[in-house]
């Protein structure tokens, strides 16, 4: 027999577009397990297979949630802006950027992302690059992670905003991003977002060695 993959592809047929494509299944039945003032809520389906009226419907639990931005900041010596914070479901205190949730309704993603830098960096970016909008966990949730390069640093005021629960008990450094990376490819950081914006900047020649040559442009 051939290599797996080959073999599944040369079964299954290789799709004529390599892109996700939007597609619902009907909802028998939707019922709350958990819904409060917050922004997240915690409900569970009863999902039917389209064109299979005769197939029991199945359980599926999602976690509605509004979206989040990640910004990885990197300012002219090719550094970037990082925090250890710990993550209580994880039990585990995590290298991260700078990220937050999109949790007013309609707000550009983008000025969601400037808040953030704002509040947990106290810097502002001159220079935006959007590097990749991703699903974190679609099996069982509807967050779409957005996640920026932000360049031409300067530093601010937070302004009102107080740091509260893990946020207050967070550090914040400056690492290359080189070491950055090679922490990445060596597992030693491993928070998804952080591990998803490093890797396409660095796919995409925008920070590390190559960084200094194509810093700058315009968010696309």
């Amino acid at each position: 027999m051939g290599g797996g993959h080959g073999s599944v592809h040369a079964m299954n047929g290789t799709p004529s577009s390599l892109a996700d494509r939007p597609e619902e299944w009907p909802v028998v039945s939707s019922r709350d397990l958990h819904r409060d003032d917050w922004v997240v809520a915690l409900r569970s389906d009863l999902v039917r297979r389209p064109g299979h009226p005769d197939e029991e419907p199945f359980p599926r639990l999602v976690l509605e949630h509004p979206g989040a931005v990640i910004v990885l900041a990197v300012d002219a010596d090719e550094r970037v802006f990082c925090l250890s914070q710990y993550r209580h479901p994880a039990r585990r205190r995590f290298i991260e950027i700078p990220a937050g949730l999109c949790d007013a309704p309609g707000e550009d993603p983008l000025e969601v992302a400037r808040r953030e830098l704002r509040e947990e960096a106290q810097l502002e970016a001159g220079d935006w690059t959007r590097l990749a909008s991703t699903y974190s966990s679609p099996g069982i949730s509807n967050e779409l992670m957005h996640i920026y390069l932000a360049r031409d640093l300067r530093e601010v005021s937070r302004g009102d905003f107080a740091l509260a629960h893990e946020e207050a008990d967070m550090t914040t450094f400056w690492a290359p991003f080189d070491d950055l990376l090679a922490a990445v490819l060596d597992e030693r950081v491993t928070d998804g977002p952080l591990v998803i914006a490093v890797l396409v900047a660095n796919a995409r020649g925008l920070a590390g060695r190559a960084g200094s040559a194509a810093a700058g442009g315009p968010v696309t």
